[in-house]
């Protein structure tokens, strides 16, 4: 049963990330994925300050606000002469450098730890149980990412429309009236509550590579957007499962192998995707001159 809510917590973990790593991917803004999940670090300690609570309504909340916070100063960095990325890049460690700082004062109260924050550990994932009305319902890291990734997939589905057309051309969104802002802030916002939620499975520096390689493999398999969130999802379950497996045999970190598996499906697709894959490029050069010759 413990490996059954591992592997469910990974690939919810993954799922939730790749499917909204797609449209970071679209706008251009992987990297802004990144500076969010190490930024929210000092929202997440603030917010256990505050409310003397590990439950993850104040936890998304600090989030969300300091994620929104890390989208307004970069923005605001690059509209004043600033190049994205150096906006994203002092943004980021500025904010992550104080959340360790936080935390490294405050390591007696807040139960968080450097190395709980920066590689998470899903092995414990399945005893820190939600007890409800004396039920075991499970463990609390599923349901908190379980419930922030069907809260994507409600807003998404009900805006699909707007999400696309602010992803692939928001001068033309703007132009017909659909309130890009809010649509930018919205999006990040929703990183932010995955970002936090995932904290204590994966950790910051495997929500990066989350956030990042489930997506960028499905858009190299597809030029179809509904399409590359049905990938991406489906990429992030089979990392949960063949990098539980790789774990196991090789008795190594969970997380870990889970992310080495989605770099070795990105690859693959890189490869032999069926249009821009390197090996497929070169085998339809090589019978283009074989047919001309």
């Amino acid at each position: 049963m413990n490996t059954f809510w591992i592997i469910l917590t990974g690939a919810l973990v993954a799922a939730s990330c790749g499917f909204l790593g797609c449209f970071l991917i679209l706008r251009r803004m992987a990297m802004l994925g990144d500076a969010i999940s190490h930024s929210i670090l000092p929202g997440i300690v603030i917010a256990f300050l505050l409310s003397g609570s590990r439950d993850i309504l104040p936890m998304l909340i600090g989030a969300a606000t300091v994620g929104l916070l890390t989208v307004f100063i970069v923005q605001l960095l690059n509209q004043n002469g600033v190049k994205a990325d150096a906006a994203i890049g002092v943004t980021f460690t500025a904010l992550f450098s104080v959340g360790v700082v936080l935390v490294s004062l405050y390591t007696a109260q807040v139960d968080l730890d450097l190395d709980c924050v920066l590689y998470g550990e899903i092995a414990y994932v399945p005893w820190d149980t939600w007890q409800w009305a004396g039920i075991d319902m499970g463990p609390r890291a599923a349901w908190g990412i379980g419930g922030v990734f069907l809260l994507s997939l409600l807003l998404v589905g009900l805006f699909f429309k707007q999400f696309k057309l602010c992803s692939f051309d928001p001068a033309l969104a703007a132009a017909i009236g659909i309130p890009v802002v809010f649509f930018h802030y919205l999006l990040m916002t929703l990183v932010s509550f995955t970002t936090v939620a995932a904290f204590e499975s994966v950790g910051a520096i495997l929500v990066v590579a989350m956030l990042v390689v489930p997506s960028a493999t499905a858009y190299l398999l597809t030029e179809k957007l509904h399409v590359m969130l049905f990938i991406s999802m489906g990429v992030g379950a089979l990392c949960s499962v063949f990098g539980y497996i790789l774990a196991s045999w090789m008795d190594s970190s969970i997380a870990g192998s889970m992310t080495a598996v989605s770099g070795l499906l990105f690859l693959l697709a890189f490869l032999f995707s069926p249009r821009h894959g390197m090996v497929t490029r070169m085998l339809a050069r090589r019978r283009m001159r074989l047919e001309t010759n």
